[in-house]
């Protein structure tokens, strides 16, 4: 298996966590926030929505600057649930794509991640890949999750069963 392909088998189940999680936001709440600090609900959904894309451009682009990018930023304005997965689905298979293609060695370039002249990172694509799209997909889901407890919504089973559901791995 290439990287690609290693890749491709997490990024299927990450969809499907954040597929699944999405699912469940509650329309009626999108300024809903379990704190001041924290991200209003609907803005967080469409967060995770989006992080997709932002995989696609670590897949596509050569590296990028926070404070000079290219690449218009994604609207994170909640709208429906059915738009946010709407959103998921257009940004999975744009990222899903491009992924599928990739070489290893094109995987294995450096992909420079700065804000003007403060470096974030400067690792590999796929090291690149597996932290800002996948560490953050996963750490943006579960999230989620904790707001759907606090809202009293059953919370599905991801990488074992929930308070809620059994999990059944395919």
């Amino acid at each position: 298996m290439n990287i690609a392909e290693i890749l491709l088998l997490d990024f299927d189940q990450e969809i499907s966590n954040t597929r699944r999680t999405l699912e469940r936001i509650p329309e009626d709440k999108p300024e809903w926030a379990p704190h001041t600090k924290s991200f209003k609900m609907g803005k967080l959904s469409m967060h995770c929505a989006t992080i997709p894309l932002f995989g696609y451009y670590i897949l596509e682009d050569d590296g990028m600057d926070m404070a000079n990018s290219k690449r218009q930023h994604a609207d994170l304005t909640f709208t429906t649930t059915a738009a946010a997965l709407a959103a998921l689905d257009e940004n999975a298979a744009k990222c899903r794509a491009a992924l599928a293609a990739a070489t290893d060695a094109h995987m294995l370039q450096p992909w420079r991640f700065s804000f003007g002249e403060h470096l974030i990172s400067h690792d590999s694509r796929a090291a690149s890949f597996r932290k800002l799209c996948f560490d953050h997909l996963i750490h943006h889901t579960s999230q989620l999750g904790v707001y759907l407890r606090l809202l009293d919504i059953p919370v599905p089973a991801l990488y074992g069963p929930s308070a809620d559901e059994q999990w059944s791995p395919k």
